[in-house]
């Protein structure tokens, strides 16, 4: 019935839109789908009325422009008509600043659970006349994710000022801790989504790297008691926080693979086990993430701290169930792997 009452107000609002004439309730119950009155009403007449004032209503609150009156004085009756200069929006204009903005925009979305919305709303946009320009340089720009699950509630939480909870893992913590934040934005940097804000259990404001949220996010119905400061530079916060200085790790790959580790050594040396590579990183998981997608073709060497990450991961995709070990293994344990798994 809901469905039925739906698609009667979209007739209603086509009909009074399409003529500038005012149209009488009895033309209008004639002419509109959804107006029929079943063969048992006893009272067919006060049964449309009821139906067209609840219409008349919904629509005025839906701030539908509904007009009244009567197109001469020989009208013996009231008509009604929606004025199209009314109902429809102005044009839409942007700036050239603006328009590389939504055209910016449109890239943060492309794998994100709006991506549908967003490339609607872009080819919208351009039927109506309106140049979306990518920025200056874009295609140097490095691609913009927004494929975390918990990136939509989070901007909604920050939108609606909502206190969010939720399991963070930290990277030297066996075990995630659960936080309950003020959310004051949602930013990205590095190719990483973070949350900044109040954290309710330090006291403090804190930065939160979306990757590491475990499980799901819970808007909680307390409203938040504090508000960005002015002067905080909430990218300079996340720079500050998660800034490492370079570090160097050796990674050893097998001949023709690891590609993307190659062009980021900065040096290559030849062994009979394979290649054994020498990158700088700052981001320890990133690199975890790039040796372990390479499979059994990359082997971490060093530091450590790399071995226990890349066989964190190895596990993980396996199901939880223990990963090979990622220790130095001979050329022959390459080989005989076929180089994949």
């Amino acid at each position: 019935m809901a469905a039925r009452r739906q698609q009667r107000l979209v007739s209603l609002v086509l009909c009074l839109l399409s003529t500038r004439q005012y149209i009488t309730a009895e033309r209008i119950r004639d002419t509109v789908e959804g107006y029929e009155v079943s063969s048992d009403s006893t009272n067919p007449d006060e049964a449309f009325k009821r139906s067209f004032e609840r219409d008349k209503a919904e629509l005025r609150e839906l701030g539908i422009p509904l007009e009244t009156g009567r197109n001469s004085v020989f009208d013996t009756e009231d008509g009604y008509r929606i004025a199209r200069q009314d109902f429809e929006l102005p044009p839409i204009e942007f700036t050239a600043d603006e328009a590389a903005a939504v055209g910016l925009a449109g890239r943060l979305w492309q794998t994100a659970s709006l991506a549908t919305e967003a490339r609607t709303a872009l080819i919208k946009l351009r039927a109506a006349g309106i140049e979306i320009e990518e920025p200056p340089g874009a295609d140097a720009l490095p691609p913009l994710p927004g494929s975390e699950p918990a990136l939509p509630d989070l901007m909604t939480a920050v939108s609606e000022r909502r206190v969010v909870q939720f399991g963070y893992r930290k990277q030297s913590a066996p075990a995630p801790e659960k936080r309950t934040v003020e959310p004051w934005g949602v930013l990205s940097w590095r190719g990483r989504w973070y949350l900044v804000g109040h954290d309710r259990g330090r006291g403090d404001v804190r930065s939160f790297r979306l990757d590491r949220l475990v499980g799901e996010v819970r808007t909680l119905a307390a409203a938040a008691e504090t508000s960005r400061p002015e002067d905080l530079d909430m990218l300079e916060l996340v720079r500050g926080a998660h800034y490492q200085p370079d570090q160097l790790a050796r990674v050893r790959v097998a001949p023709g693979r690891g590609g993307q580790l190659r062009r980021q050594a900065r040096q290559v040396h030849s062994t009979p086990d394979g290649d054994e590579l020498s990158l700088d990183y700052r981001d320890l998981e990133r690199l975890a993430g790039l040796v372990a997608g390479v499979g059994a073709d990359a082997v971490a060497l060093d530091p450590p701290e790399l071995v226990a990450a890349v066989v964190r991961l190895l596990e993980g995709a396996a199901g939880g169930s223990p990963a090979r070990d990622r220790r130095p293994a001979p050329a022959g344990d390459l080989a005989s792997s076929g180089g994949r798994r």
